[in-house]
């Protein structure tokens, strides 16, 4: 399982101690900008999942790239 936790810089370091000393667990931290792109992406998915189900209008990718 993957987890984001969003923490305060003042505390991120405490925190990821405290990760760093439980033997099963992997604590990398990422730069907020990979962190939004991660979160994008996951939105474009469920965007993409509601569609197919039909549940939401696909957009004209021509008036998406004229809105661009």
């Amino acid at each position: 399982m993957r987890i984001l936790l969003d923490v305060p810089d003042s505390k991120a370091d405490s925190l990821m101690d405290v990760l760093r000393g439980i033997r099963y667990v992997k604590a990398i931290p990422i730069t907020d900008s990979k962190a939004e792109l991660m979160e994008d992406i996951k939105e474009a998915v469920e965007e993409i999942k509601l569609i197919r189900a039909g549940k939401k209008e696909a957009r004209n990718a021509e008036d998406f790239l004229n809105k661009l």
